[in-house]
C-alpha cells in the first residue's frame, strides 16, 4: 500500500478502529478499540475485546444482557459529532457542493475558509488520492481544529493537502499559477473580496462556488460575478431534507427537518476574451444600487464569533483526538507507511 492509497473502511473490527454503538433505544455513542478497553454504563460493562475481530454491523451484549449495534461511523456521522471552531458544512450541503461543482478525482480543488475541517474531509475524499486539495483559512487556530480533525478521521495528516495560513486574496496568486486549478469553494462571510483573484487562478471553464447563510450575501456575490464578464450566469439553490416516518401504513413526514443552512451559488470560468451572448433578464430590476451596498455591509450581513475560551477548548478537544489516532494507527499497523488517507481513530 503506497502512502496515497485508501484502505476499505470494512473488514473485522480492529484495534485503533472507531466503532459506533448503538442502544435499544437508539442512544450512539463512538468508542476507540483498545485491547483492554471497556464500556462502563449504568447498564453494565462491554469490553472491547468482545468486538475485536468480528465483523461490522454486529450485535454484542454487555455483562447486563443489553445489547448493541456496533458499526463503523460514516463520514456524515463524524462530521456531526467532531470538535468545531466553527460552523460546519453540513452533509446535505457537502453532498451538492460535490455535485454542483462537479469535485472529480484528481481534481486540483481550493478552498477557503476551513472551519472545522468538514468540507476538508468530504473533498478529500471526492478528489482521491490523485488529486490535491488547498485549504486556506485566517485564523490559525481555527485551522488547528480543522487539522485535528481531519487527522483524526484519516489516520494521518493527508499527503496531498496543504493547509495556508492567511487571507485567500493575497495567498492564492501566490501559491498557486494562473489557470491552474480546476475548482474554487469560498465559505466565507464576504467571498466577493476574492472572486478577481479566483478568476486568475481558475482554469477555462474551471467552477467556482460559493456557500453562502443569507439573501444578501447571495445577491452580492451573484451581482459580483455577473459584473466580472469573466464567468457564466451564476446559478443558485438552497438544499432542505425532510425525514420521513415509516411504519406499516404510518407513512408520514417527520415532525422536523434540515432546512435552511445556506445557498449555494456557482459559475464556470470563461476563456479570456470570451464574451457571452447577452442574457434577456425579465423584470424591472437589473444590476444594484447605492441602497443595496448599504445592505451587503459585513456588519449588516451578520459575523458570528465562537468565545476565545470555547475555542481554545474545541482546539484541545481536536487535538487529542488527532493524537490517539495518530498512536492507534501506528499500533494497529507498525510495519507500514503511515496512509495520507487512513481508517478514523481517536
Amino acid at each position: 500500500m503506497t502512502a496515497l492509497d485508501p484502505p476499505r473502511p470494512s473488514g473485522p473490527f480492529r484495534v485503533g478502529d472507531r466503532v459506533q454503538l448503538t442502544d435499544p433505544k437508539g442512544r450512539l455513542r463512538t468508542i476507540t478499540l483498545k485491547e483492554a478497553g471497556e464500556v462502563h454504563t449504568h447498564h453494565g460493562v462491554l469490553r472491547h475485546a468482545q468486538l475485536i475481530g468480528i465483523p461490522d454491523g454486529s450485535v454484542v451484549e454487555n455483562s447486563a444482557g443489553h445489547e448493541y449495534l456496533a458499526l463503523r461511523p460514516l463520514l456524515s456521522d463524524f462530521v456531526m459529532s467532531m470538535p468545531r471552531g466553527a460552523a460546519i458544512v453540513y452533509p446535505k450541503d457537502a453532498a451538492q457542493i460535490i455535485a454542483q461543482a462537479d469535485v472529480f478525482p484528481g481534481a486540483t480543488v481550493v478552498e477557503a475558509g476551513v472551519g472545522s475541517g468538514a468540507l476538508s474531509l468530504w473533498l478529500l475524499r471526492a478528489i482521491g488520492a490523485q488529486g490535491r486539495l488547498l485549504s486556506f483559512e485566517r485564523r490559525e487556530d481555527f485551522a488547528e481544529v480543522a487539522r485535528a480533525n481531519i487527522s483524526t478521521f484519516l489516520g494521518a495528516d493527508p499527503v496531498n493537502h496543504e493547509m495556508v495560513i492567511g487571507d485567500l486574496a493575497t495567498a492564492l496568486p501566490v501559491t498557486v499559477a494562473p489557470g491552474d486549478v480546476d475548482r474554487v469553494v469560498l465559505d466565507m462571510l464576504a467571498p466577493w473580496e476574492c472572486i478577481d483573484v479566483v478568476a486568475d487562478a481558475l482554469t477555462p471553464g474551471g467552477v467556482v462556488l460559493c456557500y453562502v447563510a443569507t439573501a444578501t450575501q447571495l445577491s452580492r456575490v451573484a451581482e459580483y460575478l455577473r459584473g466580472t464578464g469573466l464567468f457564466t450566469e451564476p446559478v443558485a439553490n438552497e438544499t432542505m431534507v425532510r425525514g420521513w416516518h415509516v411504519q406499516g401504513l404510518a407513512v408520514r413526514p417527520d415532525h422536523r427537518m434540515v432546512a435552511h443552512t445556506g445557498f449555494l451559488v456557482s459559475a464556470r470560468r470563461l476563456a479570456p476574451g470570451a464574451i457571452p451572448p447577452e442574457r434577456k433578464r425579465r423584470g424591472n430590476k437589473v444590476g444594484h444600487s447605492d441602497d443595496d451596498v448599504e445592505a451587503w455591509t459585513p456588519g449588516a450581513v451578520g459575523d458570528r464569533e465562537i468565545t476565545d475560551r470555547n475555542l481554545r477548548k474545541r482546539v484541545r478537544e481536536a487535538q487529542r483526538a488527532a493524537d490517539g489516532a495518530r498512536r492507534a494507527a501506528a499500533q494497529s499497523a507498525p510495519d507500514e507507511a503511515p496512509s495520507g488517507i487512513a481508517d478514523e481513530t481517536a
